[in-house]
């Protein structure tokens, strides 16, 4: 009598574990893959979010001075359409060195830099984009410090920018 009874048991489960409402869809496209974090440059504009990254595609940086280049060139017409703005003053005499993923800025003026301020976000990101391109340096291990005639600010990470 176990037998029958166990044998209706196992069947009763096998049943009910093929009948759980989940029916075949076939095959669906999931669109693009994802991919990742970009080769290429990137230039930080601010938004009305905080900073937003564009890319550059086709352009190098050698040294990290060719980003104060390619932030004074601004966003494009389409980018200043979808509200990117460029707030970097163009004649704040800026240099950058990198030691070991460490970036510091030397701006000469009236630069005032603190971690609410787009225009020091515009600054980190794109240094750090650079720094990771030019030295090879993980995203996470750049650091930029802002060094100006009214004090130094920083050092900061890119992420603390985005993550508003």
């Amino acid at each position: 009598m176990t037998r029958p009874r166990t044998a209706f048991l196992c069947a009763l489960l096998a049943l009910a574990g093929t009948g759980c409402g989940i029916r075949s869809t076939g095959v669906t496209d999931g669109g693009t893959a994802p991919s990742g974090i970009s080769k290429g440059m990137r230039v930080y504009f601010a938004s009305d979010n905080g900073p937003r990254g564009v890319s550059r595609p086709g352009v190098t940086v050698d040294q990290l001075d060719d980003v104060f280049k390619l932030l004074a060139g601004g966003p494009t017409a389409g980018e200043r359409a979808n509200g990117l703005a460029d707030l970097v003053p163009e004649n704040a005499g800026f240099h950058a060195t990198s030691a070991r993923g460490h970036v510091t800025l030397r701006a000469t003026g009236s630069f005032v830099a603190s971690p609410q301020d787009q225009r020091t976000g515009q600054l980190v990101c794109t240094l750090a984009r650079a720094e990771v391109l030019i030295h090879g340096t993980r995203p996470d291990r750049v650091q930029v410090t802002l060094v100006g005639d009214k004090g130094r600010a920083g050092p900061y990470q890119c992420q603390q920018f985005l993550q508003r």
